[in-house]
């Protein structure tokens, strides 16, 4: 194995902590719902029931970049409203903008996250991979000021290519001058990081906050951590 000299992280639920995110929509549909006259809880329903239906549809197209966030959500805001009798634009434009401002309030960095960065950054280059539109991703890593943390940024909506390509991963080391074997992948999925950084030849690092159980034939990890605060002292062994 190569000395280490690269890390590379996934964004959403291994730095991004999404669970204000039903809070965000929670809060936005009591907003919107007082303005069109329904139930609060109807209308999170509807929302609920919408991206049940909507989003395998769409998803691959998210990913990849071919429909960007703003174009998925507002149709998602727009089939929401009709689902409550509402066939108006600039409402569903309105809701749109407000669980925007209601989306970013929410997003914050886990507690571990911030520190190891900080530790790291100084002795590694350290990169970002990350599935997801370009809008979606770049608007959560300004919120979260920490685009100037990574020497690199990989979204696969602005390269065409998701996780678990191999290729992203080789990419992103492609991106820090890096040979894959150099560098280490951490990220909470075992589908998409650990399988695609494997795959790719990067040592994949398994953050396993839940202290969920690897079932018989998942991806198996090189490593694997219950919180980012590990990570600085497994990089010196």
């Amino acid at each position: 194995m190569k000395p280490l000299r690269g890390v590379s992280f996934d964004l959403n639920d291994t730095l991004l902590d999404e669970s204000g995110g039903q809070e965000a929509i929670r809060r936005a549909c009591g907003e919107i719902a007082a303005k069109i006259g329904v139930d609060a809880p109807r209308l999170l329903q509807a929302n609920a029931e919408v991206w049940q239906r909507y989003w395998p549809e769409v998803e691959d197209k998210w990913t990849l970049g071919i429909l960007d966030g703003k174009a998925l959500s507002l149709e998602a805001w727009r089939r929401t409203l009709l689902a409550c009798g509402c066939d108006d634009e600039s409402l569903a434009r309105l809701a749109l903008e407000t669980h925007v401002h209601h989306g970013r309030a929410a997003l914050r960095m886990f507690d571990d996250a911030q520190a190891v960065l900080d530790l790291l950054k100084p002795h590694y280059r350290l990169a970002l991979i990350t599935n997801g539109a370009s809008d979606t991703q770049r608007t959560a890593l300004r919120a979260l000021g920490i685009e100037d943390r990574f020497d690199a940024i990989v979204i696969s909506g602005e390269v065409g290519i998701a996780k678990p390509d191999a290729s992203i991963f080789r990419l992103a080391a492609d991106k820090l001058g890096l040979q894959p074997k150099s560098v280490w992948h951490v990220g909470d999925s075992l589908r998409t990081d650990v399988a695609g950084a494997r795959a790719a030849g990067v040592v994949a690092v398994w953050l396993n906050r839940p202290g969920a159980r690897r079932e018989s034939g998942e991806p198996e990890p090189e490593h694997e951590i219950r919180s980012l605060k590990e990570l600085p002292a497994l990089v010196q062994t």
